[in-house]
Order: structure tokens, then sequence, then C-alpha cells
């Protein structure tokens, strides 16, 4: 018998509970930057399997869960297939990580939002002039990877 699946709502409780001590660049509870992203997929037109990715897209890279966690998860293959694709290994270059994600089927768009996101000028105009700049690049660069317009 198959349990059934993590609803969104459930999803969205773990993560902002995997999440809660973080805090974001600018000292901002970091659940602030999933629930952009989550909405960000849901104005792109994502479906509910995107939507929970969204929301999970940093927690195995961040150490909030784990990879195993992951694999056990009552989560469908193709979340689960997302959330791995936009989970960055250290020391894997920009190049690799853009492929995966233009490979797995959802995962341009959640990463598309998380972007946007990270980009918001609102965002990047709290951080010190060096960081704003450094991290405009980084953006840009992965749009660039992944085939996205300039943001």
């Amino acid at each position: 018998m198959t349990r059934p699946l993590l609803t969104l709502a459930e999803v969205e409780a773990l993560a902002r509970a995997a999440h809660a001590a973080q805090t974001d660049k600018a000292g901002r509870p970091y659940a602030e930057h999933l629930q952009a992203v989550a909405d960000g997929v849901r104005e792109r037109g994502g479906d509910d399997d995107q939507i929970a990715a969204a929301w999970l897209h940093d927690a195995v890279e961040d150490d909030a869960l784990t990879g195993d966690w992951l694999d056990e998860a009552a989560l469908s293959p193709r979340t689960k297939d997302i959330v791995r694709a936009l989970t960055k290994a250290k020391g894997e270059s920009p190049e690799s990580y853009a492929q995966r994600i233009r490979t797995t089927r959802g995962a341009l768009l959640v990463k598309a939002s998380d972007l946007a996101h990270n980009a918001d000028p609102g965002r990047l105009a709290v951080l010190d002039e060096l960081t704003r700049a450094r991290l405009t690049r980084k953006y840009a660069t992965m749009r660039g990877l992944l085939g996205l317009p300039p943001g």
C-alpha cells in the first residue's frame, strides 16, 4: 500500500520548520524567500509538483533536510527530481548545475522563480555594494546559462 503524498500545506509547513532558524543575506526570515519562490511558480503556471519543489528547493543544499529525508519523503518522484536538480553540489560548476536544471522536467520554471526573487532590486538594495554587485553578476550568469532572458 502506498502512503498518500504530502499536501502542499504540509510541504510548506515542513519547509518553514526546516528553515526556521535560517535568515537570508539581508537578515530576513528565510521562509519569506521560500514563499516568494512558491508564489512565483504558481504565478508562472507551475503545477503542484513544482510548487512543492519550490518550497523545498534549498532544503537539502542548505542542510535543512537531508538527501535521505528527500529519498523517503511522501513526495511525487517529479518533485523529488526537481529538488535534486536544484540542489547544487559543493564545488559543482555553474555549467553542470545549469545543464541538470535544463534537462530535468519542471526544474527550469522553479529556478526562474528563484532567480527572479533573488535578483529583486528591493532585496538587493539592502545589501552592501560589493555583495550586491557580486550577486547581480552571479544571477545574470546563471540566467544566461539557463537560456532565460535577462532579468
